[in-house]
């Protein structure tokens, strides 16, 4: 489990965290940060899909216009990490860093993605952009909303908080109805409740999720 350079569509050398199954394996994951980049947060997730099977990677989104970024959930953190997400750092280049990393992984086995924040909105728009996924599955994605007429092409679910300031209950609504076939799970618990290192944090929802999660993987070939 370490980080390690990979060569981009742009010909950018990014870091890529990789974590390497600790049994039997049973595909290939990219696993896509929060805003607040690869974290220790993000890592240790890569070790616990690792120790399920999975051969993980997980790209440092960030890494052209702030190498190394790692920030705390509030603050100068918060303020710097909306600041690359939304004004600094192209979209469109973390789907790209995405393909490749799907694209490393898919001669070996299924790959399967999954995101969180951020990088659940990018896990829902790779599964209906990037081929060679065999599942998708994403926390929390604010974006979703804005794409109502993409739709994912393997099997896809989604995971939502109630009391999520962020996204609405209408917001949840308008991405069910406007994605017919995919699976939205509704969780009572707040932003970001998969992380324990959140004020948000909801043990029993972050335990539910992956569990959906890993079954999701399992019956599509993970």
């Amino acid at each position: 489990m370490a980080f390690e350079k990979m060569t981009m569509s742009d010909g950018a050398q990014v870091d890529v965290y990789r974590a390497l199954p600790l049994r039997e394996r049973r595909g290939g994951l990219v696993l896509i940060q929060e805003i607040f980049g690869v974290s220790e947060h993000i890592r240790e997730l890569c070790d616990h899909y690792a120790a399920d099977g999975y051969e993980v990677l997980s790209p440092a989104l960030f890494d052209r216009e702030h190498p190394g970024f790692e920030a705390s959930y509030d603050g100068e953190g918060l303020a710097r990490a909306v600041q690359l997400a939304r004004e600094l750092h192209p979209f469109d280049l973390s789907m790209a860093d995405t393909k490749t990393c799907v694209d490393a992984l898919k001669d070996k086995g299924p790959v399967f993605i999954t995101g969180y924040c951020y990088g659940g909105s990018i896990a829902f728009l790779a599964a209906c952009r990037i081929e060679g996924l065999a599942a998708a599955s994403g926390y929390y994605g604010s974006l979703i909303k804005n794409f109502p007429t993409e739709h994912p092409r393997c099997p896809t679910i989604l995971h939502f908080g109630r009391f999520d300031t962020g996204i609405s209950i209408a917001d949840v609504d308008a991405v069910e109805e406007a994605q017919p076939d995919v699976t939205v799970y509704v969780y009572e618990a707040g932003h970001g409740f998969n992380s324990d290192r959140r004020k948000d944090f909801h043990e029993p929802s972050a335990e539910l999720a992956r569990e959906r999660t890993l079954a999701l993987f399992r019956q599509n070939g993970g």
